[in-house]
């Protein structure tokens, strides 16, 4: 058995063979890192017959003093011995490549949890003790957000779900607005590189008023361009003129329902049946004037072409879709575009057979105050805790020393 460096052919097969890869070990995340200035290289581990059973994308940054090496979502493994095998070979590998700190973040599951938060499964303890037995220490729990890595998770099994019955694995909910957002005449576009420029204004907009840092323009274009067709830049607009021409016809269609029901009670007055669904069908109407006139504003404002509402970026590997980066603009709330943009993904994830979605980021918190998993649990999905954060260090005097250093020269 041996610890080697894959080729790109050897990583990507390896990798897209397993059941459970994200897109974080993939050849496209290699092109981007190695766009942002990162060294990148493809780990593996060989069993005795040559076969690849180990592999893990990590790429490295000069620090001072050495290079931090970071294995993100990965290794990808057949088997565990394999993994602890490669663990212990990959901290001899680190401190001749003058490692200072190498830090791996596994992709696997350390508990389950249901839509509402309750556990459904035990916890993983037994990786977690294998990693630590290999001589990582593991960086403990925590809940919020924590910049680039999402330690607790949102996902969907889509592997039984076809396109009919999508919308009916939502919650009591989450069907109602899923029901009510496909009324407005959402339009959804994929996006095309030199469009990238409406995805950030909306990203901007969005990290601004949640107080957040967004990702720079040359980075979706980069991103674009790593990750080609495996990525969707989705753009939800609406054309409030049409919005307008759609809620008049339904209007004028209430209206003859109206006047049927009239000439109904004309003959038979004392019908309750008939003075109840008057009642409720007056109601309806007196409603569709209301937003008439709401879109008649929007028109004023606006104009007869395309708004933007939301953008999204999804992924997509034969493994899973992932919900990546995404933004709104406040103003157009009313029309819960992001269902839209959610609707898509899975709808599209079905059609490629892909038989699981990763929505991300939540904080962990189960109290009611994570507005972002308020608006996931529509969806009735379950949610899923990471294992955290590993690290060892090769040379952990001179490490060390350089924190020390580091304190002293920042209190100066």
């Amino acid at each position: 058995m041996t610890f080697t460096l894959l080729t790109e052919h050897e990583f990507e097969t390896f990798v897209h063979s397993q059941p459970k890869t994200s897109f974080e070990q993939s050849l496209e995340m290699a092109k981007l890192r190695q766009s942002r200035g990162y060294k990148v290289q493809f780990l593996g581990f060989k069993n005795g017959t040559g076969e690849v059973t180990v592999a893990a994308l990590a790429y490295s940054q000069k620090l001072f003093g050495g290079t931090k090496m970071e294995i993100y979502w990965g290794p990808v493994y057949t088997a565990t011995s394999f993994l602890t095998s490669f663990l212990r070979e990959l901290k001899h590998y680190a401190k001749q490549q003058n490692v200072l700190e190498l830090a791996i973040i596994p992709n696997e599951v350390y508990q389950l949890f249901d839509n509402n938060g309750e556990a459904t499964s035990q916890k993983n303890d037994e990786l977690m003790s294998l990693y630590q037995t290999c001589g990582y220490t593991h960086q403990g729990f925590q809940t919020g957000y924590d910049g680039s890595q999402l330690f607790w998770q949102y996902a969907k099994d889509l592997s039984h779900l076809t396109p009919e019955n999508l919308r009916k694995s939502y919650t009591k909910k989450g069907i109602p607005l899923a029901n009510k957002t496909a009324s407005f005449g959402i339009k959804l576009k994929k996006l095309e590189r030199s469009e990238l420029h409406l995805f950030k204004d909306i990203t901007s907009a969005t990290s601004q008023r949640r107080n957040y840092a967004d990702k720079g323009l040359d980075y979706y274009k980069l991103f674009f361009d790593a990750f080609g067709d495996r990525a969707e830049f989705m753009l939800a607009t609406i054309n409030f003129f049409d919005y307008y021409s759609n809620l008049d016809k339904e209007q004028q269609k209430l209206a003859q329902k109206i006047e049927r029901l009239k000439a109904d009670l004309d003959v038979n007055p004392a019908s309750v049946k008939k003075q109840n669904q008057l009642r409720e069908f007056t109601d309806q109407f007196n409603t569709f004037t209301t937003r008439k006139e709401e879109a008649q504003e929007l028109i004023n404002q606006y104009g007869e072409q395309d708004t933007p509402l939301a953008a999204s970026l999804f992924v997509y590997t034969p493994q899973e879709a992932v919900y990546l980066y995404s933004g709104s603009y406040t103003e157009f709330n009313r029309f819960y575009a992001p269902v839209a943009l959610q609707e898509h993904v899975m709808q599209t994830a079905i059609s490629k057979e892909i038989p699981f979605y990763n929505l991300l980021g939540i904080t962990g918190q189960f109290d009611g105050s994570d507005g972002v998993l308020r608006f996931k649990q529509n969806f009735n999905c379950y949610i899923i805790r990471k294992m955290g954060t590993f690290l060892y260090h090769p040379f952990p005097i001179k490490y060390r020393l350089i924190q020390v250093m580091k304190k002293i020269l920042g209190r100066r």
